[in-house]
Formats: structure tokens, C-alpha cells, sequence
């Protein structure tokens, strides 16, 4: 059996604001939209969750943050080896040309 068409989650959070605020209960709610209880109860959960995990903070970087972090030693990494790379090439030229006066 297919249920009612899904609503539009501006609409789910609309429904789970009045429902939060005291408007009208999650019965109400089901009614009114054509959905279930049950429905109502996955978006409330759905809506509160990432509100939750903000205020709760974090112990420790984020995903992003670690990404970037590993990111950032990659460049360091790979930077240090060209100046290594270019100090090499410098003092072989001055070898075989003699002091340059621009790669100093």
C-alpha cells in the first residue's frame, strides 16, 4: 500500500516548530497533515538531533578540520622537498658556473 505524497521538509519543519512552540500536539499534527504519529515523532527526532550534537560541542577537531590538518602536512611535506630540491640545484650550478648573483 503507497501511502500520502512526502511533504516538503519546510513543511516538516514548520509542522515539528508548532508542535515544539506548544501550538498543537503531535496527534493534532498527524491529523492535520495526513501522516502519522509516528511520522511526526521521526521528523521532531530528525530536526532536534543536529541541535543536540551542536550543543554538546565537541572534544575534539572535526571531520573537516582533521581532513584539512592532513592536507596541510601533505603541502608542507611535499614544499620542503622542492626547496631541498632547489637548494640541490642551486649549489650544483654554482659548481659548474661559478657563484650566480641572481640565486642568491
Amino acid at each position: 500500500m503507497v501511502g500520502p505524497p512526502a511533504l516538503p521538509s519546510e513543511e516538516e519543519a514548520r509542522i515539528v516548530l508548532s508542535i515544539l512552540a506548544g501550538e498543537m500536539t503531535v496527534a493534532e499534527a498527524g491529523r492535520r497533515a495526513k501522516v502519522s504519529e509516528q511520522s511526526i515523532g521521526t521528523w521532531k527526532r530528525r530536526f532536534l538531533e543536529p541541535g543536540r550534537a551542536g550543543l554538546a560541542g565537541t572534544s575534539g577537531p572535526s571531520a573537516r578540520e582533521q581532513q584539512l590538518g592532513s592536507q596541510f602536512a601533505d603541502l608542507t611535506q611535499a614544499l620542503g622537498g622542492v626547496v631541498v630540491g632547489l637548494r640541490v640545484w642551486k649549489k650544483s650550478a654554482e659548481g659548474r658556473l661559478g657563484p650566480s648573483r641572481t640565486l642568491r
